[in-house]
């Protein structure tokens, strides 16, 4: 079997066998040493051998012609010992294929950022609804002077389970009723059940409290109501409640020319028959503080709620 340099040498010799003449200095050099093709061919291509051995020049002159040393240096040539299986395939079918490849990868990392960001996306659509949902309105037959959504809230959760989620029924308004506690008292028998009494002072507070309606005026003060009655504020940053301690029965009072919640020491809230003016301060009945910014105040306005399953009723 031939080898390699064998294979090599005869294929260039059938190329080289009648080369054209030249008359470059450097092709008659060549024919001038009688160099045979196959002598020349070992000149061009030295050392290219498996096994390891010389070329005949080399054997007989160890110290390289200044032809041979221009270039490189043959015997130390580093490609000679790389064996065939070693070289990389650069044809154009690799590189496509590699392209492929890389196109493929691209594609699937691309696909998976893609998907990633729409997870993100939806979970951040996730965590915005909540924020995005609007507060229920409040369930008012009226507009109101002094009830916001958050106060609409935090009262409808103090009232009393017969009467909670029902529609809320302006019964009085000063607004619109004018200034009489005597039509307040007429008017709050229109319905049968817990009235809210809510009320403002000239510096922004809101406070008031739960009583029966009918309210029934009495010729004596006499104290009415059940422990289902409380007071409540916003003077103190935050809608507030007291209900009562137990420490007596004094829960509203009903007179001709007076109206007043709580007893034991003060009136926790005390309206005149003008409902211009009015007073509040602690009390045993609820345990509670000054529902304004002062003990004496001032009347903004006056509202007195009612609460019913039917629509909403015409003032």
């Amino acid at each position: 079997m031939f080898s390699f340099k064998d294979k090599v040498t005869e294929k260039l010799s059938h190329l080289f066998a009648n080369p054209p003449n030249s008359s470059s200095p450097q092709a008659s050099s060549y024919s001038k040493e009688g160099k045979s093709s196959p002598s020349y061919l070992s000149y061009i291509i030295p050392s290219i051998s498996f096994g390891g051995s010389k070329t005949s020049k080399q054997q007989h002159d160890p110290k390289p012609s200044q032809s041979d040393s221009v270039g490189y240096n043959y015997e130390k040539f580093e490609y000679q010992d790389v064996p065939l299986d070693k070289y990389v395939d650069c044809s154009p079918s690799c590189s496509s294929m590699d392209l492929l490849k890389d196109e493929i990868i691209n594609e699937d990392q691309t696909s998976r950022r893609s998907s990633s960001s729409s997870e993100v996306f939806e979970e951040a659509n996730g965590q915005q609804t909540p924020n995005s949902s609007k507060k229920s309105q409040p369930n008012l037959s009226d507009d109101s002077t002094f009830i916001s959504p958050e106060l609409f809230e935090f009262l409808e959760s103090c009232l009393p389970n017969i009467v909670r989620g029902c529609q809320w029924v302006l019964l009085y308004s000063t607004l619109k009723h004018g200034v009489s506690l005597r039509t307040l008292i007429r008017k709050s028998a229109e319905l049968s059940c817990p009235g809210l009494l809510i009320v403002g002072d000239m510096q922004g507070a809101v406070f008031g409290g739960l009583l029966d309606c009918p309210l029934k005026p009495t010729a004596k003060r006499k104290y009415q109501g059940t422990n289902q009655t409380f007071v409540f504020t916003t003077i103190y940053g935050q809608p507030r409640l007291f209900r009562p301690t137990g420490a007596n029965r004094y829960y509203y009072m009903c007179l001709t020319d007076l109206l007043a919640l709580g007893g034991g020491g003060n009136y926790a809230l005390c309206l005149d028959e003008d409902l211009l003016t009015g007073t509040s301060g602690p009390c045993d009945t609820f345990g509670n503080l000054c529902l304004a910014h002062s003990p004496e105040f001032e009347l903004k306005h006056v509202e007195l709620w009612g609460f019913t399953h039917a629509s909403p009723m015409q003032g």
